[in-house]
This record gives C-alpha cells, sequence and structure tokens, in this order.
C-alpha cells in the first residue's frame, strides 16, 4: 500500500468535503455537536482551509486514490496544529492514519510542538493520539451534555 500525502487546491475541495463529510457523519449524530463538528461545515469552509494562508491541507492518498486529509495550521514559526484530520471510514483500520501522521509531521522539521483537539468520549481517537506520542494537556471544552473536546500536545525534540 502507497501512502503518499499532496497539498490539497481549491479544485480538490468537493472530493475532501465529501470525504470529511462521511467521517464525521457518526460523531455528529452521536453527539449532536452542531456548531462545531466539520460534518455540518459547507464546502466554503474547506476552500478556506486550503487557500489560508496560514495553513496546509494536505491530502492523505493510498494507491493514487485521495482517501483523507490533513490540515495543519501554522500557529507559530516552530508551533503546528492539526485541524481536522480525517480518513474515509471504509479506510479505517488499515494503518494509513498512522502513516499520514507521520508523514505530516515529517514535513514540518521545524516543529517543536504538534496540538490537535478531539472528543474526550471517542476513547479510539484519544488512544490512536496517545499512542502516536500525543499527551492530554488538561484543557477541556464542553461542547454539550453529550461530549467535551480535549487537547493534546506533542513536543518533539530537535
Amino acid at each position: 500500500m502507497d501512502i503518499q500525502l499532496k497539498t490539497a487546491s481549491r479544485e480538490d475541495a468537493p472530493k475532501l468535503h465529501t470525504i470529511q463529510l462521511k467521517a464525521f457523519s457518526e460523531t455528529l449524530e452521536r453527539y449532536q455537536d452542531h456548531a462545531t463538528n466539520p460534518a455540518n461545515e459547507s464546502i466554503d469552509r474547506v476552500i478556506h482551509r486550503i487557500t489560508h494562508p496560514s495553513s496546509t491541507f494536505h491530502q492523505i492518498i493510498v494507491d493514487d486514490v485521495v482517501v483523507g486529509g490533513i490540515c495543519v495550521v501554522t500557529k507559530a514559526p516552530s508551533r503546528y496544529a492539526i485541524s481536522p484530520m480525517f480518513l474515509d471510514p471504509a479506510r479505517q483500520g488499515e494503518g494509513i492514519a498512522q502513516r499520514a501522521l507521520q508523514l505530516v509531521e515529517a514535513a514540518y522539521p521545524t516543529a517543536a510542538t504538534w496540538e490537535l483537539r478531539t472528543i474526550r468520549e471517542e476513547t479510539r481517537n484519544c488512544y490512536f493520539y496517545e499512542k502516536m506520542g500525543y499527551r492530554l494537556t488538561g484543557v477541556t471544552q464542553p461542547l454539550n451534555e453529550r461530549a467535551t473536546l480535549v487537547s493534546y500536545q506533542k513536543s518533539v525534540s530537535q
């Protein structure tokens, strides 16, 4: 399986938007977090992420097929955030997300710190990020009575 990242362009927005909606629709239904869930975002929001000067939206490509995306936001010269990261549900559990996260981190050699947020109740996501070296910061944000966002950080030794 050949896993690659490719920087997205405006023309890639419809495909990425479709996969994003698929990837987050189950959590939207489960937690009813309509104000923050990426399954509730318009294609204009995806285009904004692709074209914003402080972010780079990477397509996750497996054997020449786009299967997901990772948006990297520059917060400071050596501080980056991932928001969002998603994978087609049909391709989960194949090691794609792990390899894609390794590739995106390697693409930013000046990074000292990586940040991301996920829903605390999504224990599979929390386990994945912790396995990849991310640690809870203690910062939380209740979304509603069903879900709480938790913040993760990974320090990279230079």
